[in-house]
């Protein structure tokens, strides 16, 4: 009888380390995804905030709107471009009011006359939405159309701004994902140990009785191949739930991911979570193989 209660006790007590130990490397890959996916999402804004980024291309005044027109037709087969597009003299003055506060004070300056030109309005490919490539696309446009257009505009301290807040935003976010990739590592090859400790016993019998390394390994190891799967998709859940209740809660808050980089998370997490249990169990597994049994106490 007491053998059988000492067997069903064994019984709880593995199933409580095994369940604890899935819980804890759950919650730790929960950590690490979503820096990855706050990585992601950082990388989503910037290239929403590149994509506003908007360039004007003025044209000498004997310039005609048909002229423009061709040259807007030209310039949509560029690959520097997202978008290109014809404004007319009214729909400059109209973009030009939509920005402004004040608009019956322009009205008394402009006293009811059109002071802007017609112009090309574009806005650049991602790759190209920076200071340097802004000052390419100004340089290949002034060379393509010397005898057309006067300049080229655009904010330049605002690109620079963009560009440069993004860079230090991913910086920081990668170094924390660094730290968080350390503390992840020390914690579940802390809980792999302490769930191998227990067991230190029936190891230690197995290679007493004969059984070779690898026969003691084996089980082990497929258990936390196991392990690591099951705890990447129960953090996985933890994250879906979390960016699902944060956009119902937060109706401006928009968080949309593509398939790739969903994919891309799942295969992260997945990776990490076999690599990490696996190598810590590798590794406690060693340490108790070679161990004399008085070191067992």
């Amino acid at each position: 009888m007491n053998s059988e209660k000492e067997i069903s006790s064994n019984r709880v007590g593995l199933r409580t380390s095994y369940i604890s130990t899935i819980v804890g490397i759950s919650l730790v890959l929960f950590l690490i995804g979503l820096i990855l996916g706050g990585v992601m999402g950082v990388n989503d804004f910037q290239k929403q905030a590149k994509e506003n980024i908007v360039g004007d291309i003025f044209f000498k005044e004997n310039f005609n709107e048909a002229d423009i027109k061709q040259v807007e037709i030209q310039l949509k087969k560029w690959e520097e471009f997202s978008s290109v597009r014809y404004l007319s003299p009214e729909a400059a003055l109209s973009a030009f009011y939509e920005n402004q506060v004040d608009k019956k004070e322009l009205n008394e300056i402009f006293e009811g006359e059109n002071p802007l030109p017609p112009c090309i309005t574009f806005t650049p490919n991602e790759e190209y939405a920076t200071k340097e490539g802004m000052g390419k696309i100004k340089a290949k446009l002034i060379k393509g159309f010397p005898s057309q257009i006067v300049d080229v505009s655009y904010n330049e301290s605002n690109i620079e701004n963009i560009n440069l807040g993004f860079k230090q935003f991913i910086f920081l976010i990668l170094l924390i994902s660094l730290i968080m990739i350390i503390i992840a590592v020390a914690m579940i090859n802390n809980t792999v140990r302490l769930a191998l400790y227990s067991k230190r016993f029936t190891i230690k019998t197995m290679q007493l009785v004969g059984a070779t390394g690898l026969f003691i390994r084996k089980p082990f190891l497929i258990q936390a191949i196991i392990q690591g799967v099951i705890s990447a998709f129960l953090g996985l859940a933890l994250l879906v739930t979390l960016f699902y209740s944060i956009q119902n809660y937060f109706d401006e808050l928009s968080i949309t991911y593509s398939a790739k980089l969903f994919v891309f998370l799942i295969i992260s997490l997945i990776t990490l979570g076999v690599s990490i249990t696996f190598i810590s169990t590798w590794v406690a597994l060693n340490k108790y193989l070679k161990m004399k049994i008085n070191d067992l106490y």
